[in-house]
């Protein structure tokens, strides 16, 4: 199982930069991990399927762009995995009915577990502004987590427990103000979170623009001895998870 980043910036993208978007693929499969603001135009490769965590557009913004194109080549429909409600802004930036052709919209509940192609997937409810579920995926002896965007959660340790890898959004490096403390994370609390769970390696993700990257690398090697990453910085270089 491989890891490519398309683009790791927190709510929205920096100068040259892009928001979510993460290629997972597995013997051949290409699933497709939040695409968020300018994801579209930095995709090299097909993608088979789509999985949303949430529906904030640094999230879902591009998949509007993505469906248009394959709408216009008759591609097959794209089967896109997704909360309920989650995508219906961003499905309703077009006219009723015109890119029908080009997705299948397939909604699950956080906690529910069901395969992607070759991928095994395990979701959870983490919390966030909006529901957000973070996903586990296993293939080929290996597993990978995605928090998606999250705040402090009992959940965490069991749902990264012994990943290989572990892409961990981390908006800030030391403190989440106040106002958001229930709902973002630190890449102290990631860092924590790693070294609580035994993880692989730890990519930090969603580093708001004016977050410090080597802060936060910082932040979260106070905890955690394992390898560490920025998303952001680590664009188009793949992961063996």
């Amino acid at each position: 199982m491989e890891l490519k980043i398309i683009g790791g910036d927190g709510a929205f993208p920096a100068p040259g930069g892009a928001c979510n978007g993460y290629v997972v693929e597995h013997d051949g499969f290409r699933l497709l991990i939040d695409p968020g603001y300018a994801v579209f135009p930095r995709l090299t490769e097909e993608v088979h399927a789509v999985f949303v965590t949430h529906g904030h557009p640094d999230h879902c913004a591009d998949l509007n762009p993505l469906l248009r194109a394959r709408s216009a080549v008759n591609a097959p429909r794209l089967k896109v995995h997704a909360l309920p409600g989650a995508l219906t802004a961003v499905l309703a930036l077009d006219r009723p009915g015109w890119l029908d052709s080009a997705y299948e919209l397939v909604e699950f509940s956080a906690d529910d577990a069901f395969d992607i192609g070759p991928f095994s997937v395990r979701t959870t409810n983490l919390p966030h502004f909006l529901p957000n579920a973070g996903v586990r995926l296993t293939a080929g002896g290996q597993t990978m987590a995605y928090t998606g965007d999250t705040g402090p959660s009992p959940a965490l340790p069991a749902f990264a427990a012994g990943v290989d890898l572990l892409l961990a959004e981390a908006s800030f490096a030391d403190e989440v103000p106040a106002a958001s403390a229930e709902h973002l994370s630190s890449a102290h609390q990631a860092g924590q979170l790693a070294a609580e769970a035994e993880v692989g390696q730890l990519i930090l993700t969603h580093l708001f623009p004016k977050t410090d990257n080597e802060a936060a690398v910082r932040a979260a090697a106070d905890s955690y001895s394992g390898p560490i990453a920025v998303a952001a910085r680590t664009r188009g270089i793949p992961f063996v998870v």
